[in-house]
């Protein structure tokens, strides 16, 4: 039987005279659709609206006429070419201010260069170090006279013990006993020593605070005091090292820590409770699909089962950590202490120095041999080559493991690759399931895998803390558990400069809220494909609520940077999100925010729903999703305002201008310092990820020289450095440097 053939729709003239006029019109209206974006602007059922990106306009034009109808069809061609005029103008108008905006700043810091104050920061020695100066509040009970004296200095060398008063009545009352544990010599370890005060002309932090962290500010670290009881050794000392590091196993040492102290956790953990009660399994706001309705969204059918995660490789291996415990209850054991994971992010490749051994070293000790095992630590290795089938075959896993890995740090080591995290979601494409665009993906996994943390930093292997481990991690998450959730989100928008914007807890609260006005965040947005999981609000309205909510609260989200709106910043992934839609809701309409640089604590809740999410589909990139899935789902994040400090004397009303000049005084939306082309505002602070200062400092501050500062010679005339506690990013390559080296970052401004 002969089939019907289809008609062809060119065989006949007439056919030929439509298709011809559809193609016209059709290239008319894309040559003429308006160029000029607008923003939206979505309800989240607070007092104020939710900015949503800028967009196509996509409002109904007037249809034009046919390109053969009587109608001055060469008048419409001169409109045309005079809108792109029009449009090429106003394009380099815009790229003209741009230009003038770099060069002014550009003239600034010049001259600022020739201000008294410029570069301070570099240079501050023991040698000028002034005991007295209380620029900072120093926490007598923490520091102790040590009985030895350094050949180097004739200041008084302090013991510093920033730990809680372990086994005392108070302690006890809510804690069961703390276990000493041991070190790699098999004995207690030994504490940092410090020197109080700082260098009399140390300037103060541009952003942030140590008063508002409460943090000691008023202490001064030296190398050999900081880091020698880690390995430490001054260049020409050719005595053998004390311990044989080699020979340590870092991964059973921290295992038997979190054991003998045991009885203050919940050892198991407990599994995801949001894969079986947030979204029935058929929701999913996934690329072609529609989200479903609130009703069917409330099914009982789970999401996922835990079975559909047999596909995906595990993280554990039988080198040394423990088998997964058996889930225990759906909340933490009452009274429990909550646990940490560190995740030291590193990869395959890299070659290790003594001074990065040494912070690992000291990482493990300050944070969980000290502690006993309130947090671990492990070392997260990205395996970049593909060809390597680590999850096939445990010969190569070893292989892999021992050319990459120090073997002192072998037991705290867990490989990873994108392969393990492309097949845990397989609804994300997995070209956007790689560590460049979603690293985010491997700590979630980790986070299903190791139950039994409450908490996970995940932390740059090229950052360093000059200060204490345990005492800088430990006030970041002091400050941002006592934060209110009224004005929370629109704090976090701000660098916090104390110059410039007063008393944190008074003055700056009051001053964001009165420029903020109705446009505040009070709650989750209102979404139909989004179940948020966090609280609601105990009120109407943020001004009904006397700071109270969200105090105690344990942050879900700690950045050290300011959780920035990338729409209308012109930051360069602002888009970068997947998913998160419905027939109703665009993408690209989704409320959002972002830290630049992924240094941050996010709790087991939150890396929970994000999971989720993915597994549904939905997807963002590294920078934004923590932030954005934290207000997707109502959850409390908050930027801690650490002390950052700049090569320049800047006033603070200029550096409100240059790095909060959004529209209200944000870091964020129109005229983001994190911009495309703005972002060498930054070279000289202390945190961003092209910053200067970070690695001069700390050449300097290791005893070698940068920048016609530093090196042995220079320090017989002028002493040895020494620096108030800091977070500093980028620190790489540190090195013994050659006479006249200069650190210069080989990244290129946006």
């Amino acid at each position: 039987m002969l089939a019907v053939q289809p008609r062809r729709l060119l065989s006949r003239p007439k056919s030929l005279l439509l298709f011809a006029i559809f193609s016209a019109t059709l290239y008319w209206i894309l040559l003429h659709g308006p160029a000029t974006p607008h923003t939206t602007r979505w309800s989240d059922g607070s007092a104020g609206p939710v900015q949503a990106p800028l967009k196509e306009n996509t409002e109904a034009q007037q249809a034009p006429l046919p390109a053969n109808e009587p109608n001055g069809g060469g008048q419409d061609q001169q409109a045309e070419v005079q809108e792109k005029t029009e449009e090429e103008k106003q394009k380099e108008a815009e790229e003209q201010r741009e230009e003038n905006l770099r060069e002014e700043f550009d003239r600034e810091y010049d001259a600022l260069a020739q201000e008294p104050g410029a570069d301070a920061l570099f240079g501050q020695t023991l040698n000028t170090l002034d005991p007295a100066k209380k620029r900072s509040l120093t926490i007598e009970e923490h520091l102790k006279p040590s009985s030895r004296k350094t050949y180097f200095s004739d200041h008084q060398p302090y013991v510093y013990d920033p730990y809680p008063k372990y086994n005392e009545k108070t302690w006890l009352a809510e804690r069961a006993d703390y276990v000493p544990c041991e070190g790699p010599d098999g004995l207690p370890e030994a504490d940092v020593m410090v020197f109080k005060g700082q260098p009399k002309d140390f300037p103060e932090p541009g952003f942030g605070s140590y008063d508002v962290l409460g943090m000691d500010g008023n202490l001064c670290y030296e190398r050999e005091t900081r880091l020698g009881i880690y390995g430490y050794q001054a260049d020409n000392d050719t005595s053998n090292p004390s311990v044989d590091w080699d020979q340590v196993h870092w991964g059973e040492l921290q295992e038997k820590c979190a054991q003998k102290n045991k009885a203050r956790y919940n050892m198991q953990g407990h599994s995801n409770p949001y894969l079986t009660t947030v979204y029935s399994r058929h929701n999913s706001s996934a690329p072609g699909t529609n989200g479903d309705t609130e009703s069917e969204l409330a099914q009982s059918e789970p999401l996922y089962h835990n079975d559909l995660k047999k596909g995906s490789p595990s993280l554990r291996r039988k080198r040394g950590l423990p088998a997964q415990p058996k889930s225990g209850k759906s909340k933490p054991l009452a009274g429990s202490e909550a646990r940490t994971a560190l995740l030291l992010r590193t990869y395959t490749g890299k070659e290790y120095s003594e001074n990065d051994k040494q912070v690992i070293r000291s990482l493990i000790t300050e944070l969980s041999l000290r502690t006993g095992g309130l947090y671990q630590v492990y070392l997260f290795v990205h395996v970049k080559d593909t060809a390597y089938a680590i999850w096939d075959d445990e010969e190569t896993y070893q292989y892999v493991l021992q050319r990459s890995v120090p073997p002192e740090f072998r037991d705290i080591a867990v490989l990873w690759n994108d392969e393990a995290t492309q097949t845990m979601y397989p609804k994300i494409d997995p070209k956007k399931a790689t560590v460049h665009v979603s690293q985010w993906l491997s700590v979630q996994k980790f986070a299903q895998e190791f139950p039994e943390f409450d908490f996970i930093w995940n932390w740059e292997i090229d950052a360093r803390v000059t200060g204490h481990n345990y005492d800088f991690v430990e006030k970041l998450a002091t400050f941002a558990k006592r934060q209110p959730r009224r004005g929370l989100w629109e704090r976090n928008e701000r660098y916090y400069i104390p110059s410039f914007h007063g008393d944190y807890d008074s003055q700056f609260r009051k001053q964001v809220e009165r420029v903020s006005g109705k446009d505040t965040i009070w709650g989750p947005p209102k979404l139909p494909f989004v179940n948020p999981i966090g609280p609601k609000p105990p009120v109407a309205k943020p001004e009904d609520d006397n700071y109270k909510w969200g105090v105690g609260e344990e942050a879900d989200l700690i950045t050290v940077a300011p959780i920035f709106n990338p729409i209308n910043s012109s930051w360069i992934s602002g888009n970068e999100l997947w998913g998160f839609n419905d027939s109703t809701h665009e993408t690209l309409d989704l409320p959002r925010r972002a830290t630049i640089v992924t240094h941050s604590r996010v709790s087991k809740r939150l890396l929970d729903i994000m999971h989720v999410e993915n597994l549904r589909g939905n997807h963002i990139s590294s920078e934004m999703v923590t932030q954005t899935v934290a207000l997707l789902h109502g959850l409390k994040a908050v930027y801690v305002p650490m002390p950052v400090f700049f090569d320049r004397p800047w006033k603070g009303e200029d550096l409100a201008k240059w790095f909060n000049g959004g529209l209200k005084g944000e870091s964020g939306g129109i005229g983001s310092a994190m911009g495309w082309g703005r972002e060498a505002r930054y070279r000289g602070s202390t945190w961003y990820y092209r910053a200067n200062p970070p690695q001069r400092l700390y050449l300097n501050f290791m005893g070698w020289e940068d920048t016609n500062v530093g090196g042995k010679d220079w320090e017989e005339t002028h002493g040895r450095p020494c620096l108030p506690p800091m977070l500093l990013h980028p620190v790489k390559d540190i090195e013994p440097t050659e006479p006249g080296y200069k650190s210069e970052s080989n990244l290129p401004y946006s």
